[in-house]
């Protein structure tokens, strides 16, 4: 009863989506784009049946796929061209056109139904950490990759500054009052969330805004032509600080600042949903978007108020009335919008959102099915338990895992598989969505995909089988060796089998961290440094098996994703050894018999590491500093002001996030390029100082450490790739060879 309840409410969301699509002809176009050569040999229909729900038959000419909505068409290819084709869509790319030439009969009917309506896929910032410089090209294997997962509720955050600028002119502002208020292409989702305003690059260009907008479009396309609901954004109450000028009596509060950040970059001006100021905006936001975009695109909006930044008052009734004056603007906007906002804020603000508080402000919003709640932190800090349910709110059960686009392996498959269900089958439970909300894509690819692959299974997954069968797919060669399995079956037993609830996030190395002499080890939280696995029984192993299954099936080495995962199981090997080197590092260093020798001799191992990892990451263009530079500079049409602009902010993210290292290290990468002319100039700095220390007798002084760390950084960000020693584009070097040289070095 309550599936069918969530079900006739997402129906009612995506009524024009589904109008617009019933033809399938969005479902025959991914299969002309990904399996071309088949493309014949499919056919698909929509039927009446059990909602979300598809049927896989043999037919005469191939195989026929009836759907009740258009997102199980694209499920029910998925599961034909997995479970029978033996192939797969991967962040790295797509493998469907391998599927074999005379295409598999399955030999009876094949079903499958969702348990949950919404399968949701996003974090806000997700748009800055992975695809802040993707084109359309990456955004098509992405709505594909989603679409094929069965996922019909993406966040559609792209293109929101040219709305929102125009919205703020009709308002009265002038380019220059709006200009300020906006962030950098690398840090456009904090100023959505109000935390940061202005930009410590230069103003946002107007190219940007135009090229973003015109990319939008495209995408908001394809996601409903495969059936999805995009959530769109609104208007959210942050405001340019000369706003209150225009509008003396407008009721406009100033944020809480934002992690260090100084005055003139935080402190959001806020105008209360309450103003009547504040329902006039939103309608001319609401009206320009589905001018620009179609009515009946969606009617779900995306609309976050507090995120890491508290409300101006913790009084229950302030909270009920903000939250009762966002939701009238939104169906003064459009009679049918339901509000979905994260529920991020109950979990990292906890302090301020007690019970009470969360009950007001969700209270202000009449009616259960006009808000959607996304528990964003589920596997770990689960929210929904302590809040009733969202106090009956629908709610979306969310794996988070990654912070910041870190890369570290790590997981929690058993929580992934039982977590949902316990949730969905609690009582009273209000649940009615499965959904990712990573802050940035970057490896870890079996942890999501279980995630997805649970939302259409009222039982949980068999792990084991699971495992085996995703390998399979990832690795498609016959006879595929025994090996390769046991190397993932030995990783998730280990590294994906974490139930330890203070690591449980991406495993963050420490040699990305700024370097100091404490403080760097055994962190939790969701950046922790501390390994919550034995190393050699798990990674080390795990790669020695790989290893040998490539030995014994030489074709194996011609796989991209066998390829990807030794670069990757290679690179934590040498993350974990790197913790072991700084030990002794610092252990010498606090020796009463250190001497610059000794200090200088543990320090060399840590920087031959490093060299090491970075001509190991060289060998594959998934861990490449310089395809990053590469996307962010495509945008600048050939200007090279503009394209050192681009550069800047893309540096910056991934290094100091901020002018003066505010949130320094938090969006950390393993990449080539990164870890060669950054992280290496770091440590040896850092190495330096502590041999320096025991020539001249001083202290060691954290905060001239620290100042030398940010000194690096902000001339670092200031470079141009390919203009310094050692800065090359593109792949370099045999993974082979090398990941062959760094088992012999470091096992």
């Amino acid at each position: 009863m309550l599936f069918r309840k969530g079900l006739v409410s997402l129906l009612a969301l995506s009524i024009g989506v589904a109008s617009a699509t019933q033809d399938l002809q969005g479902i025959y176009a991914l299969v002309k784009r990904r399996v071309p050569k088949h493309a014949h040999a499919f056919s698909f229909a929509l039927v009446h049946g059990d909602p979300d729900s598809f049927k896989i038959n043999d037919a005469r000419e191939g195989i026929h796929v009836e759907c009740t909505t258009v997102s199980a068409c694209a499920r029910g290819l998925y599961t034909y061209l997995t479970q029978a084709g033996g192939v797969d869509i991967w962040w790295t790319g797509s493998r469907l056109n391998q599927l074999p030439a005379r295409l598999p009969k399955l030999g009876r009917t094949v079903q499958g139904r969702s348990i949950v309506p919404y399968r949701y896929h996003f974090n806000t910032v997700t748009f800055d950490y992975t695809s802040a410089f993707w084109d359309f090209e990456q955004w098509e294997l992405e709505l594909d990759w989603l679409a094929l997962r069965g996922v019909n509720l993406p966040l559609a955050w792209v293109g929101y500054e040219q709305i929102l600028i125009e919205t703020f002119r009709d308002a009265g502002l002038n380019d220059t009052e709006i200009s300020d208020f906006l962030s950098g292409p690398a840090f456009q989702a904090w100023n959505r969330f109000g935390n940061i305003q202005g930009s410590w690059g230069g103003p946002l260009p107007t190219t940007w805004v135009t090229d973003q907008f015109a990319l939008q479009k495209r995408i908001l396309a394809r996601m409903t032509e495969l059936g999805m609901t995009p959530i769109l954004p609104a208007f959210t109450g942050f405001v340019p600080r000369a706003l209150a000028a225009h509008y003396p009596n407008a009721s406009i509060v100033t944020g809480s600042q934002w992690s260090g950040f100084p005055a003139a970059l935080t402190n959001d001006s806020f105008l209360e949903p309450f103003d009547p100021l504040f329902a006039t905006l939103q309608r001319s936001f609401v009206a320009k978007q589905r001018a620009a975009y179609g009515a009946h695109v969606s009617h779900v909006y995306t609309l976050d108020q507090y995120n890491e930044n508290d409300p101006f008052s913790g009084d229950p009734a302030y909270l009920r009335s903000v939250a009762a004056g966002t939701f009238a603007s939104l169906r003064a906007a459009d009679p049918d919008a339901v509000w979905l906002m994260q529920g991020w804020l109950f979990f990292s603000s906890a302090d301020f959102w007690t019970d009470e508080r969360v009950e007001a402000y969700l209270g202000g919003v009449p009616g259960n099915d006009s808000m959607i709640v996304l528990d964003l932190y589920s596997e770990a800090a689960p929210q929904w338990n302590r809040t009733a349910s969202y106090y009956g709110k629908q709610w979306v059960w969310c794996e988070l895992h990654d912070y910041g686009g870190n890369m570290g392996l790590e997981g929690n498959l058993d929580e992934l598989t039982h977590g949902p269900l316990a949730a969905l089958n609690s009582p009273g439970s209000s649940m009615k969505g499965i959904g990712l909300t990573m802050e940035g894509q970057e490896g870890n690819e079996i942890v999501y995909d279980i995630l997805l692959d649970q939302a259409w299974s009222p039982t949980p997954l068999n792990i084991k089988a699971y495992v085996d069968g995703w390998v399979s797919r990832r690795y498609p060669v016959e006879p595929l060796p025994k090996a390769a399995l046991d190397a993932w079956r030995i990783l998730s037993s280990t590294v994906y089998n974490n139930k330890d609830p203070s690591t449980q996030a991406t495993i963050k190395g420490i040699y990305e961290l700024a370097p100091a002499l404490t403080g760097l080890t055994n962190r939790t939280g969701h950046h922790p440094t501390a390994i919550p696995y034995d190393t050699d029984a798990s990674v080390l192993s795990a790669l020695q098996l790989l290893l040998k299954a490539k030995a014994q099936h030489r074709a194996l080495s011609m796989v991209p994703e066998f390829a990807y995962d030794v670069v990757d199981v290679a690179r934590q090997l040498l993350s974990n050894r790197f913790i072991n080197l700084y030990n002794a590092l610092v252990q010498t260093y606090n020796a009463q018999n250190a001497t610059a020798h000794t200090v200088s001799a543990a320090g060399q191992p840590l920087l031959a590491l490093l060299s090491d990892l970075d001509e190991l990451l060289y060998t594959n263009e998934h861990f490449l500093l310089s395809a990053w530079i590469a996307d962010a500079r495509k945008w600048a049409h050939g200007s090279p002001s503009y394209g050192a602009y681009l550069e800047y902010n893309a540096r910056n993210q991934v290094t100091l996030w901020g002018p003066d290292g505010e949130i320094n290290d938090y969006a950390s990468k393993a990449w080539a390029g990164l870890v060669g002319t950054y992280y290496v100039r770091r440590w040896e700095a850092f190495v330096d100082y502590l041999v320096e220390t025991k020539q001249t007798g001083e202290a060691y002084n954290a905060t001239k450490v620290k100042n030398t760390m940010i000194a690096i950084g902000q001339d670092w960000g200031n470079r141009t790739w390919g203009t310094g020693p050692g800065e090359r584009w593109g792949v370099h070097g045999n993974t082979w060879d090398v990941v062959g040289k760094v088992l012999h070095r470091w096992s």
